[in-house]
């Protein structure tokens, strides 16, 4: 069945814009915000920047890629922070949606690497109704864990797409889209789980750690 956009208005199970205190973080990130792109690009801060990005968390807790969960934590990885955009812009009225992609990123954590390897299946950015367009918009990585990794942090116009550099700022090699696996209406987290558990299971076999993934970043 054909979607269109007013469709993406709508909460799901993992995209719970209904939620009030989602509805509540989406009004005080607004501000003064006015314009679909204006609103945009205040949720997108708002979520970079709030929200820790942080992938040492339990992938077997529903919680981890709902966005009123992520909220509630204050953290999350890449999945669970793109859902809580899409919850936040539905909130306000903005047609959004989670979109996925496997990529290869070259500058990581060792002991993240040593776990994950550095192709990351699943790695999500969200996509924003705005103007008459959809634009996609990586809202994972926070502006502290940026200044840490010496990577320039994304910023977002409400226009054009906003994925990861290719390079960072000393001209190494940074972030490599392999495959698009495009926009979905909610979280797929069954799949998502189904192909952590085949392509990491060194993620899953881990002890639980009270280690951040900030405090690991050095490069």
């Amino acid at each position: 069945m054909m979607m269109d956009e007013t469709d993406y208005l709508q909460p799901t199970p993992f995209v719970d814009c209904h939620d009030p205190a989602i509805k509540a973080f989406a009004q005080k990130a607004l501000g003064q915000a006015d314009t679909p792109k204006e609103k945009a690009i205040a949720l997108y801060g708002a979520v970079r920047d709030m929200i820790e990005y942080e992938p040492y968390v339990d992938f077997l807790n529903p919680a981890v890629f709902r966005a009123s969960g992520v909220l509630e934590a204050g953290k999350g990885f890449c999945v669970g922070k793109s859902a809580l955009l899409a919850a936040a812009a539905r909130a306000s009225g903005i047609p959004a949606r989670p979109g996925y992609a496997d990529v290869r990123n070259h500058l990581t954590s060792r002991r993240l690497k040593e776990t994950v390897g550095d192709i990351f299946y699943w790695h999500s950015y969200t996509e924003l109704y705005i103007d008459g367009a959809w634009v996609k918009c990586t809202p994972a990585f926070d502006s502290v864990l940026c200044a840490r990794a010496k990577i320039a942090p994304l910023e977002f116009d409400g226009v054009h797409d906003s994925l990861f550099h290719p390079f960072d700022q000393g001209g190494r090699r940074h972030m490599e889209y392999l495959q698009d696996r495009g926009p979905y209406a909610d979280v797929p987290v069954d799949t998502i789980v189904a192909d952590f558990k085949k392509f990491y299971p060194k993620l899953f076999a881990a002890s639980p750690t009270a280690a951040k993934f900030r405090d690991e970043v050095t490069i």
